[in-house]
């Protein structure tokens, strides 16, 4: 029986129980990483937390809607037993109907029948990094070894342990000039969320430092059910032409490797951004979207208005 709860009615003991030995579990769906991302998330549970479903919502106007958070890739549903297409469809039908909008992002495992309504498909690379540096090294593309081949001409430094703050920031002054919808809240939540990482032993924050010591890129990671996630990274124009960002992975690979570790690219959708990852020698995976929309004519008028403030 699945069974909706508000926040306050979820046994945090009993979800990452499940998020800890479902089969599909993920960095995104730990309590903690909920409680920051989305502060107040409600769930579909399953008997006793056999199967689980966060829902994060908002509610503005009197119109209540699902939608992905910011830094959580993949949710949907988690268990720990197989899933099929009938069960995925099942919780979707199990969101309350007072949700009348919803444009969420489910994880791979989370399959479903390709005639299901509103369904979308996103791309994502991961890297086994099992093989030795050498044979994984012969499997990046031409541009990526001569990238890094330029970035070797300017003697950059890696350095562990680097403030989230100063990435953070990095990130700000340079492409965070263009996204205008990301403002101090999602930024403090990053950083939040990366301390909290920490402090959790599952967060890692890299810089690369060029000749005169400058922090010119760096990127922050998370590691969780044998994945090292890259969360989030930050470049300055310098970085850019001298290929910091492809060197600072490029060590992170090479520190990690071999072993029981998949490098997860988180991404891209963006065929410029796909074509980067892929260069690491990374294989394509796909995770669904879903879509519902449950409104009237006025209410996707609404919607419009709601999603632009």
């Amino acid at each position: 029986m699945i069974k909706f709860l508000r926040h306050s009615e979820i046994d945090k003991l009993k979800w990452d129980s499940c998020i800890k030995t479902a089969f599909n579990g993920n960095l995104y769906a730990w309590s903690w990483y909920l409680d920051i991302v989305h502060p107040e998330w409600n769930a579909l549970i399953e008997n006793n937390y056999e199967r689980v479903f966060p829902l994060t919502g908002k509610s503005k106007f009197g119109l209540s809607y699902l939608f992905q958070p910011f830094f959580a890739q993949q949710l949907g549903v988690f268990s720990n037993s197989i899933l099929n297409p009938n069960i995925i469809a099942a919780f979707l039908d199990a969101i309350p109907p007072n949700y009348r909008f919803a444009e969420i992002r489910l994880n791979t495992h989370n399959k479903l029948e390709e005639s299901a309504a509103g369904l979308s498909w996103h791309r994502n690379h991961e890297l086994d990094l099992i093989n030795s540096y050498q044979k994984l090294y012969k499997n990046y593309s031409a541009n990526t070894k001569r990238n890094l081949k330029k970035a070797a001409q300017h003697e950059l430094q890696l350095a562990k342990n680097v403030r989230p703050e100063e990435v953070i920031q990095l990130f700000r002054e340079n492409r965070g000039r263009t996204i205008s919808h990301w403002n101090d809240l999602e930024y403090n939540r990053l950083k939040h969320l990366t301390y909290t990482g920490i402090y959790r032993g599952q967060a890692s924050v890299y810089g690369v430092y060029s000749k005169p010591n400058e922090l010119c890129a760096g990127a922050i990671f998370m590691r969780s059910h044998g994945k090292l996630v890259f969360l989030f990274s930050g470049a300055n124009q310098y970085a850019k032409e001298i290929h910091a960002l492809s060197f600072l992975i490029d060590q992170v690979i090479q520190a990690h490797c071999p072993g029981n570790l998949v490098f997860d690219f988180e991404g891209s959708d963006q065929a410029g951004l796909a074509r980067y990852y892929k260069g690491f020698g990374s294989k394509e995976t796909y995770y669904p979207g879903i879509k519902i929309n449950r409104l009237p004519f006025l209410g996707r008028i609404a919607l419009r208005v709601v999603k632009r403030k």
